[in-house]
């Protein structure tokens, strides 16, 4: 089982194997995470996006999917790029969630990533109330690492860096929920 720690920081100061990047489809940067993942990993991040739009993801990395690149000039091995569901009232998108999790795990096993810093993926801009996502979260990286021998995640350390106090009080809580 991986050892969950969260941190009130900025990913992309965080000495890890891989950084999970809250991406959108078209994996060529934006705002947020995204942006800043972007600006401070420098072009050679874009450049493989950029190849990875021209060879297997040309209409862009689906929901709920992951993707690694170099980290640039990142202090991480790599970026896992994963695209988080826009919070609705009408439909539930819990699994699509869960699914950013769960594979962005997979993709740091097949990296073999020991370390891995994941932000509060869709709960910015994409509206997903904060208290759910990190239920989601939490949840699903326990289950992913706690699988029996052989079936769950090699991952050692799985820390949740929060911008801002809020999120981490809130991730906090839940944390000490289980």
């Amino acid at each position: 089982m991986a050892h969950i720690t969260l941190v009130r920081g900025d990913i992309t100061e965080q000495a890890v194997d891989a950084v999970v990047n809250a991406a959108n489809s078209s994996l060529l940067g934006g705002g947020g995470v995204d942006g800043a993942i972007h600006r401070r990993g420098g072009p050679q991040i874009l450049a493989e996006c950029r190849r990875l739009r021209d060879s297997r993801y040309g209409r862009g990395l689906p929901t709920g999917r992951a993707v690694a690149t170099t980290a640039g000039r990142l202090p991480a091995r790599w970026v896992i790029h994963t695209v988080g569901p826009v919070w609705s009232r009408e439909e539930d998108r819990s699994a699509l969630l869960a699914s950013c999790y769960r594979e962005s795990l997979r993709v740091a096993d097949e990296l073999g990533a020991r370390t891995v810093a994941f932000p509060a993926i869709s709960t910015g801009i994409y509206g997903w109330p904060l208290d759910d996502g990190a239920a989601i979260a939490l949840r699903t990286v326990r289950e992913v690492t706690q699988a029996a021998a052989g079936e769950g995640s090699q991952v050692d350390e799985v820390r949740f860096v929060l911008f801002d106090q809020t999120a981490y009080e809130v991730f906090e809580a839940e944390l000490d929920r289980a």
